[in-house]
């Protein structure tokens, strides 16, 4: 398609930091962490993305500044994310209160990679960075994967070899295509707010195929963090608010 490489070595190795917070880390931590907890409740805490993106971006880009709405936003969402996790993982520590601490390190290093991508890659092809990404986790997992379980003594079966193609083409390849492309669009923080379709999305297959069942708790912090996601986004209410105030348009 004769689309530019990156040109220097500065760009690859800026691909290898991305390929690191955007799929080694996070995808690790998640695959870990969803064999101690549902995969609903999984994808409620991987909503946390946006909190942590609205926030380290504030820090590094001069147009994406902690407003009082967003500030309000990040709080409310804070405090669903308490409510989902509940006092007791911190009271009673054990595999499933570090594997939910384990969704919430993965959303912050999602979080982390909105805002290195569009620091050192807004001007990659979306095609080039998504192929430079994926190829350096790829140089990243090969070899830790070989030094922590070997090579595989076995072929997985057919279920197994469909879920990871499902994962591979069109949740990550296909994902990352639009990914790059909504980056420069939208924005970091407002890119995070994606997240918001995940968990109702999940937490319905989880309950149909897994025959999942989440707390009250859950649910409740999911709705606080998607109201925090509604309040960060603005769009929504500053409609409600116009058409309150008409005059104001």
């Amino acid at each position: 398609r004769n689309i530019p490489r990156p040109a220097s070595m500065r760009q690859w190795s800026a691909l290898a930091v991305m390929g690191l917070l955007n799929n080694a880390i996070p995808f690790s931590l998640i695959a870990w962490g969803q064999t101690h907890i549902e995969s609903g409740l999984a994808s409620i805490l991987n909503g946390t993305t946006a909190i942590f993106a609205v926030l380290i971006a504030a820090l590094v880009f001069k147009d994406e500044k902690l407003t009082g709405r967003k500030l309000s936003g990040v709080i409310l969402a804070s405090v669903g994310a308490l409510v989902v996790v509940g006092p007791e993982a911190l009271r009673n520590f054990d595999l499933r209160s570090l594997a939910q601490i384990a969704l919430l390190g993965a959303s912050l290093s999602y979080a982390c990679a909105a805002v290195w991508a569009r620091f050192s890659l807004s001007g990659l092809h979306p095609v080039m960075a998504a192929t430079g990404m994926l190829t350096g986790s790829t140089m990243i997992m090969v070899p830790v994967a070989l030094i922590v379980d070997g090579p595989p003594e076995t072929l997985p079966g057919a279920t197994t070899i469909a879920a990871l193609g499902f994962l591979a083409l069109p949740a990550t390849a296909v994902a990352y295509l639009l990914y790059y492309r909504c980056l420069n669009l939208a924005g970091s923080g407002n890119l995070s707010l994606v997240t918001l379709l995940v968990p109702p999305t999940a937490v319905f297959w989880g309950a149909v195929i897994l025959n999942e069942a989440l707390s009250l708790a859950a649910f409740s912090g999911f709705i606080l963090i998607a109201l925090g996601m509604l309040v960060l986004d603005g769009r929504i209410l500053g409609s409600i608010l116009g058409r309150r105030n008409p005059q104001n348009n």
